[in-house]
């Protein structure tokens, strides 16, 4: 029987989750998961040691290795073959994302984060400096807490959320690639919305919120001004002990949170 793969620790979410060539490809796609990427971040970009991005992914060096080079030539093969890159999936988990005073909502609750501002929706995912939490059980709201953001950008946004337990999300305008980073970390969109926070967390609870499946970024025509592409939602990822269809074994031990594998893998 082969040996259970740890989960490997990674900063945050991207937050460019696709690359494509200028000409149009028909080759199959080639698909980078989270943990390879974060190897190329550490190694690449931030300029770490293999030593010292074992100890922040929580693996061994050799273990690294490996996905490092597993990573290079996935590169290597999108630049010179000009195929589609994308990142998806992998076999990880985040850290806390700064979330670690957030309250733990009860077992089998829903958890429905807002983009919040003075009691209003605020409009735009990327620059939301907090956000409203509120509990559900039994389609009534229970508890709610307004928590400051940890950083900035869809990405670390994203990871926010899923490291705070959010189950589905309220928002005006969304990119695309934050729409990307939220299925990854299987939690429901309702774009679109506008007014009281309050009101529209009541709304979903009760299920009778009106939103916008097809929200998009609308303060910067089609770019968003951290320069991702506006789009429209890809539906909802799959996560570790939650309830959003198949789960997937994360190899650390039976029932890990937070934990992701590679569909496939």
């Amino acid at each position: 029987m082969p040996r259970k793969q740890r989960c490997r620790w990674i900063e945050g979410y991207p937050d460019h989750w696709e690359f494509s060539p200028e000409e149009i490809s028909h080759e199959e796609p080639v698909v980078m998961t989270l943990d390879e990427f974060e190897t190329i971040r550490l190694l690449d970009r931030e300029g770490l040691t293999q030593e010292q991005c074992a100890e922040k992914m929580g693996i061994a060096r050799t273990t690294v290795t490996a996905i490092y080079e597993s990573a290079r030539r996935k590169v290597a093969d999108a630049l010179v073959d000009g195929k589609q890159l994308l990142i998806r999936g992998g076999n990880y988990q985040l850290n806390d994302q700064g979330t670690k005073n957030i309250i733990q909502k009860g077992t089998g609750n829903m958890r429905i984060a807002v983009t919040y501002e003075n009691g209003e929706i605020f409009q735009h995912f990327g620059h939301t400096e907090q956000f409203k939490l509120y509990d559900v059980e039994d389609g009534k709201i229970v508890a709610e807490q307004i928590v400051p953001t940890n950083g900035s950008g869809h990405g670390a946004l994203a990871g926010f959320l899923k490291a705070a337990q959010a189950d589905a999300l309220i928002c005006g305008g969304i990119g695309m690639g934050a729409q990307n980073a939220l299925a990854e970390a299987g939690i429901k969109l309702y774009g679109g919305v506008t007014g009281a926070a309050d009101a529209a967390a009541k709304a979903l609870a009760e299920g009778t919120l009106q939103y916008d499946p097809d929200a998009k970024c609308d303060h910067h025509g089609h770019h968003h001004g951290e320069g991702h592409d506006c789009g429209h939602h890809h539906g909802e990822g799959h996560v570790c002990g939650h309830h959003h269809g198949e789960v997937h074994a994360c190899g650390h031990q039976e029932g890990d949170e937070g934990c992701r594998r590679h569909h496939g893998e």
